[in-house]
């Protein structure tokens, strides 16, 4: 069972480029700025799991997927915007 406080992130990058390096270091950043102690990111190399890209119908990195809490939702790029990015993700009230 999933602890509902807990906001599970999947972040699936191509190798070591640089977008996808920029996006883990500014998910990182989020995290630990606006969910302190309370998220979880997996990272998945398409790589070396595209089986698990194209079941997320994912195809283009660096593509950041929010599994739980719902619903899910997903945004493509280096994840600079944060204000942006939150929006996206349906976290925006994290910015007050």
């Amino acid at each position: 069972m999933t602890d509902p406080g807990i906001f599970k992130f999947r972040l699936y990058v191509a190798d070591d480029t640089l977008n996808s390096g920029q996006a883990l270091v500014n998910l990182h950043a989020l995290c630990n700025t606006h969910l302190s102690g309370k998220h979880h990111i997996e990272l998945v190399d398409v790589f070396k799991e595209p089986d698990l890209a194209l079941e997320d119908r994912v195809f283009m990195t660096p593509t950041l997927v929010k599994l739980a809490p719902g619903p899910v939702a997903r945004i493509v790029g280096t994840l600079s915007q944060t204000k942006l990015v939150l929006q996206v993700l349906g976290l925006e009230e994290l910015t007050v």
